[in-house]
């Protein structure tokens, strides 16, 4: 029993502890990126960058690294996104494993205090030459069936609650993947390059189109 309600007060703290820090990891990805959008549109590199770093969470920290890097190509841009993602990855499934680890081994525990109970009723019995009344085998049949019950109380609340944070994990890596699109896009689709097609090349274009008409 004691070791059941240490599993109980372990699976609650990091219960407790993951979901604040997811709910201190949230954010909307569409409202932060068309807050950038108007400082990339104009070249505020700088200014993007405080604002992420301002606002410390995975996503912020995925749009951080390719502010960081807004001039590289777009495909090494796509994979400095994808890498700043996978490094949060970890940090977002840290201690589920502990979750998911005393929902499978509490109702062991729990089996496990069922023989022991069961194995007391016996030698209750075998004690007293086989003659038994029910006071003598009630004590380790109720010691059974708490342990059972006790296993079962705190193995399905943290099957639950690993199942949740499981989902709030893979709901914040898809957000992280939109914000890496988005902001990739974002970037190349505002990116200021010298070699561009412009007036100048047009101009020239049409200036040997003009001369091979005029002769």
């Amino acid at each position: 029993m004691w070791l059941i309600l240490l599993c109980s007060i372990i699976g609650g703290a990091v219960f407790f502890e993951r979901a604040a820090y997811f709910y201190r990891c949230s954010i909307r990805v569409g409202e932060f990126v068309r807050g950038l959008s108007n400082l990339i549109q104009h070249q505020r590199w700088t200014e993007a960058q405080t604002e992420c770093a301002a606002t410390s969470t995975p996503v912020t920290r995925v749009i951080h690294a390719a502010i960081l890097r807004h001039e590289a190509p777009r495909a090494e841009l796509k994979e400095i996104v994808q890498e700043a993602g996978q490094l949060e990855v970890p940090f977002l499934e840290r201690r589920l494993a502990v979750l998911a680890t005393i929902a499978l081994v509490t109702p062991l525990i729990g089996l496990l205090g069922t023989i022991a109970g069961l194995i007391e009723s016996f030698v209750n019995i075998s004690s007293q030459s086989g003659y038994a009344n029910a006071t003598d085998i009630s004590g380790g049949i109720y010691q059974s069936l708490l342990t059972t019950a006790a296993g079962l109380v705190v193995a399905i609340p943290c099957s639950v609650a690993y199942s949740y944070l499981s989902s709030r994990v893979n709901s914040l890596m898809r957000d992280m993947e939109r914000a890496g699109i988005e902001i990739v896009n974002l970037i190349t689709d505002n990116r200021v390059s010298p070699s561009s097609p412009g007036s100048i090349i047009e101009f020239g274009q049409g200036k040997r189109s003009i001369r091979k008409s005029s002769e």
